[in-house]
C-alpha cells in the first residue's frame, strides 16, 4: 500500500512539474484608469522615479525602506534603488525610454527575495474627459515563476497593486497635491 501511495505522489508531482513547463514563456500584467487631466499633467509623475514615491502602492509597505536615487531627476537613465523588508525586497528601476507625454519604459530588476527582470510601461492616451493611463509589466517567465503560477494568481495579486497605484496617481493629479 505504501508503495502505491508513494508512486501516486511521484506521478502527481511529475505531472505538475511537466504541466508547469508548458506555461507561457512571457508574462504580462496590465491595468488602466481614466484620469481627468491632460497627458502633460500626468507624465511628470511617471517619468521621475522620485515622483513615484507620491503614488506608488509599494512606497508605504515598509516605512524603513532605504531609497537611493541616481542619474537625472527624470527621463532616460533616471535610477531608483530600494532595499526593504520581506514585503518590499530589494531591487532597482531605470527609465530606459521617455517619450513625453505619452510613454515611459522602465527596466525593473528585482534582486530579493527572488531575482527577476521585467519592463514596466506607462502609456498615456488622450480620451474624452481626460487621459487613459495604462500601467503594464511584462517580461520572461522562468521555470520557477511558471511553477508558482499554478498556485498563485500573479495577475490578481500584482494587478490589485496596479489598481491601487493608479487610483493614488489619479488622486494626486486631480487634486493637484
Amino acid at each position: 500500500m505504501f508503495k502505491k501511495i508513494s508512486l501516486a505522489i511521484v506521478i502527481l508531482a511529475a505531472a505538475v512539474l511537466l504541466y508547469a513547463s508548458t506555461r507561457p514563456d512571457h508574462s504580462r500584467i496590465e491595468r488602466s484608469l481614466l484620469i481627468q487631466a491632460a497627458p502633460e499633467a500626468i507624465f511628470p509623475y511617471l517619468n521621475s522615479p522620485r515622483a513615484h514615491q507620491t503614488w506608488s502602492p509599494w512606497e508605504n509597505k515598509d516605512p524603513d525602506m532605504q531609497r537611493d536615487y541616481s542619474g537625472p531627476q527624470a527621463g532616460k537613465d533616471a535610477k531608483y534603488e530600494w532595499s526593504g523588508d520581506s514585503n518590499i525586497g530589494k531591487g532597482r528601476m531605470t527609465v530606459i525610454e521617455s517619450n513625453p507625454p505619452s510613454q515611459v519604459l522602465i527596466a525593473l530588476e528585482f534582486l530579493e527575495p527572488m531575482q527577476a527582470n521585467n519592463t514596466a510601461e506607462f502609456t498615456l492616451r488622450p480620451e474624452a474627459g481626460g487621459t487613459e493611463v495604462t500601467w503594464a509589466m511584462y517580461g520572461p517567465a522562468n521555470y520557477l515563476s511558471k511553477l508558482m503560477s499554478l498556485f498563485l494568481d500573479f495577475d490578481a495579486m500584482i494587478g490589485k497593486e496596479f489598481e491601487s497605484g493608479l487610483a493614488q496617481l489619479k488622486q494626486q493629479v486631480e487634486n493637484g497635491s
